[in-house]
Order: structure tokens, then C-alpha cells, then sequence
């Protein structure tokens, strides 16, 4: 049976391992039976699962919920869990995740037909991979106060728009072929109206992404300069002047996906799951304090996990993110815990894993929007509490000081 054509629970189960047996190469499902997820990394390169991505996404299997039109299923959520529940013991991670969590959710809620039609199967397929640029070296926590502008020139190229600017912490520009862009249009009118949102090609004269390096090495970062970087209109994504609606799809989309367990994006930026840390204290054995730590770190991963399953972005995406940046830092921790004087030396110039996922979750309560600023959205828009004072409410935004 086509999975497409699966419409029980019965026929989705038995439709996603047919597909399995079929697509799946013999030596990845021997590995994951015989080891886990350790098993499949012993046997799979990232380049080998690049290479065979696009049968998983012909599949429909990348996004089982989204419409056939745009790479997806049709599927409802409770039948696209089952899919998950099947793929899982594979490890088939979703390549682009920028692409399918930032961007797909803001074309979901305020783009075209053509611009959906132009763009998610792409992403779907990972043949064109997003970033996303929003934060700027003035503006971080109070993203609104942006100042990388956006001119219309009509007599120029037709109806076009020049970007001059630059934007920091944006994740993976260096490897990325098109960025989410907020772009001030309007600097005579409240800092949250004179925004567009905007969908930039980023390999094009007058963009230039400059890595910056992790305490662990690697990169992931970077700062990227632009000097009348050139959108056409038709890459505007909702009326001019309000990009700070359609943001706030995108920024719902990011806090959702690095909300941890059961969030339905990334699973965990920085170190492995609980599941990892109590395969280490099977190891190396614990008294009864560091056991009771284990066992509150646990049942928060599975509560955190069955609220993250009622959460469909919004405001009370937030909440998953909050919790996410302190426990997982405080997983990590523990997981460099019990590795003991292991976790201070060890033979070869790499960072022991469980290291580096420590020092990588010290972001966790910084990027996808700061613990404090995703405090006052719950605040504010779940609780209802008022908002904090403002002294410049309603002022022009080139009235109000900047750093």
C-alpha cells in the first residue's frame, strides 16, 4: 500500500515499515537493531544520509502533516506520531530544520499560494537550505528596535527592495542558500510597524557571512553584512510594515523546535537525551543523592514531553522553551558528573561528547529568544498580566536611543 493511501491506524503502521524494508538500506536497520542509535552512527555517514535524504522525502515522511501539494501527507497529528513512532528506532532526522521549523511556519500563516508552492518542497527535500536573520549586534533581547533597513527602488529593476544591514548569531548562514530576513521599512512610525519580512537568497553580491567560532570549536554562528542585498517583492512575505506578525510564526516555530522531547523538531541542541545520561549512571553507578537527581531530571523529560504535545505554536511555545534551557543544562551537568576525572581528561584532541554537549547547553537559555524575554511572553499573552512599563510606548522608532 502507497502510505499516502493509508487511512487506518492499522494501515499507517503496516505502510511505514513496508516503506522501511523497502527504502531503508539493509545495513542501517541491521545497526539499529543490534546497537541503537550508536549502532547507525557507526555505520552511516552524514554525507550517505545526505545522499539518500531524497527517498525519505518523496516519501511524504519528512512533514506526514503538511499537504501532498507542498511534500507532505495530509495526515492528521495523532497518525503522523504513529509514523514517528515507527521511524524513531532509525534515526531518520530531519535535514533543514531552519527551513521546516522557521520559515515553513510563517509561509503557513501569511504567505502566497506561489510562495508556498515556490519554496516548502525544496525544503522539504533539502535541496535548498534556510537560515534565519533576525537578531542584530543593537538589537538581541527587544529584537523589535532592528535597524537593517530595506529601500524600494521601482525605477531600479522594477518593484525591487535593497537591504543594507548586518545580523548576528544567525545560525548555519555559512552553509544556507536563502534566509528569513526582518527589515525596518518604515522609521517614522512604532518600532513593531515599520518592520517587512522578507525571503533573501543569500548567494548574491552585497551579502558577506562571517563565521564565528564556539568555545568548542566548532561553527555554527556567524555575523552576515549586507550592502544592498537585492530582494524582489515577490519575496515579501505579508503586507509591508507588518513583518513583526509574520516573525512571531517564525519565532513560535523556533521555540517549539528546541523545546526538547516531543517538541516535533530539533530534539535537544547541546548534549544527548536523558535516556544517554542514565546509560552513564548504569555505568558508573551512583549513590542515593545523585539517583534522586536522575530520577527528577527523568520525570521532568516526560512531562515536559506530553505538554509539548498539546502545544501548537503560539504563545505557549514559550513555556517548553523556558523549561528546556534550564533542565537540559542541568542534564549535561549531570552527565559530566558521572563521568568523573573522565570529564577532565581523555586521550585525543576532541572534546569527550558528554563535554561538549555541556559546554554547547550553556546557550540553551539564550538562543531561540532569552528565558527571560520567552518569561514575559507567558507572562503577557498566556497569563494575561500587564505589560512592563515603557517609556517610549508608541514613539517613532528613530526617536527612541539604541545601543
Amino acid at each position: 500500500m502507497n502510505i499516502s493511501q493509508a487511512s487506518s491506524d492499522a494501515e499507517v503502521v503496516d505502510a511505514v515499515r513496508a516503506w522501511v524494508e523497502d527504502n531503508v538500506p539493509r545495513a542501517w536497520r541491521d545497526a539499529a537493531r543490534a546497537g541503537g542509535v550508536d549502532g547507525i552512527r557507526a555505520v552511516r555517514s552524514r554525507g550517505e544520509y545526505e545522499e539518500w535524504y531524497p527517498a525519505f522525502a518523496k516519501a511524504g515522511l519528512v512533514v506526514p502533516t503538511w499537504p501532498v501539494a507542498y511534500g507532505g501527507l495530509d495526515f492528521s497529528p495523532a497518525m503522523a506520531r504513529l509514523v514517528e513512532n515507527e521511524l524513531r528506532p532509525f534515526n531518520l532526522g530531519r535535514l533543514n530544520p531552519l527551513g521546516l521549523n522557521l520559515c515553513a511556519p510563517a509561509l503557513f500563516a501569511h504567505g502566497t499560494e506561489e510562495q508556498r508552492l515556490r519554496f516548502l518542497p525544496p525544503i522539504v527535500r533539502n535541496e535548498e537550505v534556510w537560515c534565519q536573520l533576525f537578531s542584530e549586534p543593537g538589537a538581541g533581547s527587544d529584537l523589535a528596535s532592528l535597524a537593517t533597513r530595506a529601500e524600494r527602488d521601482p525605477d531600479h529593476w522594477g518593484d525591487t527592495w535593497f537591504v543594507t544591514g548586518q545580523k548576528v548569531w544567525t545560525t548555519w548562514a555559512h552553509i544556507a542558500d536563502y534566509g528569513v530576513l526582518l527589515a525596518r521599512t518604515d522609521a517614522d512610525v512604532p518600532k513593531r510597524q515599520g518592520i517587512t519580512y522578507f525571503l533573501i537568497d543569500l548567494h548574491q553580491p552585497g551579502v558577506d557571512v562571517r563565521p564565528l567560532r564556539h568555545i568548542t570549536g566548532e561553527i555554527d554562528f556567524n555575523e552576515v553584512f549586507l550592502d544592498r542585498a537585492v530582494v524582489p517583492d515577490p519575496q515579501r512575505v505579508g503586507d509591508v510594515g507588518e513583518g513583526w506578525k509574520v516573525a512571531n510564526a517564525t519565532l513560535s516555530g523556533e521555540r517549539q523546535m528546541v523545546s526538547g522531547a516531543g517538541s516535533g523538531g530539533v530534539d535537544r541542541i547541546g548534549g544527548r537525551g536523558v535516556e544517554h545520561v542514565l546509560e552513564l549512571a548504569r555505568a558508573h553507578g551512583v549513590d542515593p543523592v545523585l539517583r534522586q537527581e536522575l530520577m527528577g531530571v527523568y520525570c521532568e523529560e516526560r512531562i515536559r514531553a506530553w505538554t509539548n504535545r498539546r502545544v501548537r505554536g503560539g504563545p505557549l511555545s514559550s513555556l517548553g522553551k523556558v523549561h528546556q534551557g534550564s533542565l537540559n543544562q542541568r542534564m549535561q551537568l549531570l552527565a559530566v558528573e558521572l563521568l568523573g576525572a573522565g570529564a577532565l581528561a581523555w586521550d585525543g584532541p576532541d572534546l569527550v561528547p558528554e563535554v561538549k554537549g555541556m559546554l554547547r547547553s550553556r546557550a540553551n537559555t539564550i538562543e531561540g529568544g532569552t528565558t527571560e524575554v520567552n518569561k514575559n511572553i507567558l507572562g503577557e499573552r498566556v497569563l494575561g498580566l500587564p505589560r512592563e512599563p515603557d517609556a517610549y510606548e508608541g514613539a517613532p522608532w528613530r526617536e527612541v536611543p539604541r545601543s
